[in-house]
Order: C-alpha cells, then structure tokens, then sequence
C-alpha cells in the first residue's frame, strides 16, 4: 500500500453517513509502528492515551504517521478534561473518545471541549497543527473544526448505562461506544465479554444508540467470527486488538510453529 493524503470525507461524516469501519487500539508510543499499523488499510486507528504512556508530543507524532497513510486518527482520554480535549485536538486528529462517562453533564462537557463557540468553549488558537501554523484561515477555523471533529464517549459501568436515553439527547455527540470489559465487571461477569449476558446487554444498548442517529460501538474484535457478530448488532465503530497484542500473538504464533517444527524431528534432516 502506498502512502496516500487523507480522505476528503471526515471522519464525522462517514460515521454520519453509515459507514462501518474498523480500527485499532495503539497503545505503542511509536510514530513508526503507527505508521506500519496504519499502512496495513485500517479505516482510523485509536492514539491510547489512558492505557497507554503516550506523550502529547509523540502522539502528535503518531497521529501525523496514521494521517499520513490515509488513516483517520482519533485520541481516546481517560477522563474529560478540558485541557485533555484542548490538546488533543490542537494535534490535528480527527475526533476525540473519552472514557469514564457516566451522566449527561460528561458528556455534555466532553461535547463542549470540543466544540469551538457557538457550540462549546473550546480555546481558540489557530496557531496549531490544525489550523495549519497561521493565521491564514483564521475567520473560517472554528467552522471548519466544529464540523469536522467527531465526540465521542464511552460508557463502562451501570451508571453510563442507566443513563444513556440522556446522554443520547446530547447536541453534537457523534459515537457512543460501550466498554464491553468494564460492563462484564459492572454486572459480575469480569472478563467475561463474550458471556451471554453480556452480549444482550450490548445489543440493547446498540440498538438505542443507532435508533437515535448516533453510531455505536462497544467491542474488541478478535476475529472474522468476532466482526460479523458487531456489524450484524448494527455496530458502526469496530475496533480491533490493541497494537501491542496483535503483534504479540503473531510473534507468539511463529515461536509455536518453530517449537512444533523441532518436536516433529525437524532439525537436521
């Protein structure tokens, strides 16, 4: 795959449109592994900046090596602070997910973050990776960002979920994605992700937030078995195995086949 300037249609816009796409977790602070993962043709790619001990300048890094193959680059947060949602968005990615939303007024602030006036509160400077370094586009930026950026949220415990008809009645929010781990914990079942339970759950949950024009998510998809439950629930944003567990299991993969090689006589023959 050769390296290609970024789509026309923004993020937002696509998840606004209907598409289903497909994205992984990166939790690697490496601009150059981000731009292998982002090389391999995933729709967007997750800057990890709750799990991971990415650095705001080196996942700006990251998030130029991800745009720079045609990817679309989201950052999730831990929590929705307003320099947090200020920052990352400076960098120039395309959206935003932040984590820990409970109620109505998060993701009521999370939206406001985001959103220059007169749809938020976001800090107006144009002189960031997204409003290109200058003043040149100084009249048309906060239009152009409030339209382009995507907000999104995650839910993770009973709380979120209990409130979720009002979260979904939130101007502006444009993903809301279910944390399937932090569900399996909150109902009993921890790590439980594929429990019965737990995928009715989800399914439920899909169905509201799609019902309300927003699109959802809420999995980590493992495998083709994995995907074709997500997309069949109506799960627009599919996100894949963090980078580091992907390449784990495929180095894991290839010590097992060596291990079986040497078992069956393989040496010296």
């Amino acid at each position: 795959m050769t390296c290609s300037p970024l789509p026309q249609k923004s993020f937002r816009q696509r998840l606004k449109d209907g598409d289903v796409v497909i994205g992984p977790w990166c939790v690697i602070p490496s601009a150059p592994v981000m731009n292998i993962t982002a090389n391999a043709g995933f729709d967007f790619v997750i800057v990890d900046m709750e799990h991971g001990p990415t650095s705001f300048e080196t996942a700006e890094a990251m998030v130029r090596a991800a745009q720079s193959e045609g990817v679309h680059a989201v950052v999730r947060l831990g929590a929705a602070s307003e320099d947090g949602v200020l920052r990352s968005l400076d960098i120039g990615s395309d959206g935003i997910i932040c984590a820990h939303v409970e109620t109505a007024k998060d993701a009521r602030e999370v939206v406001a973050f985001s959103k220059y006036w007169p749809d938020g509160c976001r800090g107006f400077s144009p002189f960031t990776r997204a409003g290109r370094y200058s003043s040149d586009d100084i009249t048309t930026h906060a239009g152009v960002q409030n339209e382009r950026t995507m907000v999104g949220v995650i839910l993770e415990g009973k709380a979120g979920l209990d409130n979720l008809d009002e979260i979904l009645e939130i101007p502006n929010l444009d993903l809301v994605y279910i944390g399937a781990y932090d569900l399996s914990q909150a109902l009993g079942v921890p790590g439980q992700v594929g429990h019965p339970e737990i995928r009715k759950a989800l399914e439920r949950c899909v169905r509201k937030i799609r019902d309300a024009g927003v699109a959802a998510g809420g999995f980590v998809a493992r495998n083709r078995d994995d995907m074709t439950w997500m997309t069949s629930t109506g799960m627009q944003f599919i996100t894949y195995l963090p980078d580091c567990t992907a390449i784990h299991l495929a180095m894991r993969s290839a010590v097992a086949d060596f291990r079986g090689v040497l078992e069956k006589g393989g040496f010296g023959r």
